[in-house]
C-alpha cells in the first residue's frame, strides 16, 4: 500500500512541475540555480509550487493566465517546496519579512522583494481574484512588454 501511494504522489508532483513548466516558468532545483536567476536584472515572478489543492485549482491556473497581460515580468520561475528543499530554503531567504507559506508568489525586482501574494491570499479565494491581485502588482512594479 505504501509503495502505491509514492507511485500516486510521484506522479502528483510530476503533474505539477509538468504544467507549471508548460506556462513557461523556468524550475530552481538548486540553491545555485536560485541565486543565478535572482541575480538577474529586472522582475522576477517565483511561484513557490506545492502539492496541496490550492496549489493545483488556484496558484498554477492564476500563475499561467496571469502572465498573458500588457505588463509583466521579464523572468517567471518556480521552486517546489517540500520536494526542492534546499532551493526553496535558499529562495525563502530572498523574501524579507514575509514568513514562508506554499504556495505563494514573490515579486522581485533586481533580486530585492518587492511584494508577495501568501498562501492565506491563495487559499479560498478563486483564480481570478489571485490572477487580478498579480496583475495590480505587474502594473506597479514591471515594464509594459
Amino acid at each position: 500500500m505504501n509503495m502505491n501511494f509514492n507511485f500516486f504522489m510521484n506522479d502528483v508532483v510530476s503533474t505539477a512541475r509538468n504544467e507549471i513548466k508548460a506556462a513557461g516558468y523556468t524550475e530552481l532545483t538548486t540553491p545555485e540555480e536560485v541565486n543565478e536567476a535572482f541575480s538577474k536584472k529586472g522582475t522576477t515572478l517565483v511561484l513557490i509550487n506545492s502539492v496541496c489543492g490550492c496549489a493545483g485549482g488556484i496558484a498554477r491556473p492564476a500563475a499561467a493566465h496571469a502572465v498573458h497581460y500588457d505588463k509583466k515580468p521579464d523572468h517567471l520561475v518556480t521552486v517546489f517546496a517540500g520536494q526542492d528543499k534546499a532551493a526553496t530554503e535558499e529562495a525563502r531567504g530572498y523574501f524579507e519579512g514575509y514568513p514562508p507559506s506554499s504556495p505563494s508568489f514573490a515579486l522581485l525586482k533586481d533580486g530585492k522583494i518587492c511584494t508577495m501574494v501568501e498562501r492565506h491570499e491563495i487559499e479560498g479565494h478563486d483564480p481570478m481574484s489571485v490572477i487580478s491581485k498579480l496583475q495590480q502588482y505587474f502594473d506597479e512594479y514591471c515594464e509594459e512588454v
